[in-house]
């Protein structure tokens, strides 16, 4: 089976990507949206996430793998909730902002833009290529980016 691509997204004072790197690991829980949970039961070992910091930075950061398949969230009592195993591969070259993903009309489909709020999403193909297109180009919109406080382990 290919591997899916997907988005994440966490506030870098909660559980910042340079957490994750530091920690090597972590367990992506607390996602309650029934639509975000069914993106997070769907994702499998193997696929790509792309690290997407919300508050003050609104940036996709870094990239992230699935460690192994969704499963269930063993401190939901209700067996209704998911949780998956991630672990780091890179930071990307430079942050990319939601303002550049808004500003590209390759992004009009794109959940990100649609569908803001959603914490867990599918992420095309052809999208990721373009972000990480993005990310390998200097300049931007948006700079860099701030790092985030690290703050307790949420994930």
């Amino acid at each position: 089976m290919t591997p899916m691509n997907w988005l994440f997204k966490e506030e870098p004072s909660s559980y910042s990507f340079d957490m994750l790197v530091k920690d090597t690991h972590a367990v992506w829980s607390g996602v309650r949206n029934p639509l975000a949970q069914k993106h997070l039961r769907s994702v499998k070992k193997g696929d790509r996430i792309f690290y997407y910091h919300t508050g003050d930075e609104k940036s996709v950061v870094g990239i992230a793998k699935a460690l192994g398949d969704a499963y269930p969230d063993p401190k939901d009592p209700s067996g209704k909730a998911s949780v998956v195993d991630v672990g780091p591969v890179k930071r990307l070259a430079r942050p990319v902002t939601l303002a550049e993903i808004k500003a590209d009309a390759a992004f009009k489909d794109f959940a990100l833009v649609r569908i803001s709020r959603l914490s867990v999403m599918p992420v095309s193909d052809k999208e990721w290529a373009r972000i990480e297109a993005l990310a390998d180009r200097s300049g931007g919109a948006g700079g860099p980016g701030k790092a985030g406080k690290a703050g307790k382990a949420s994930r």
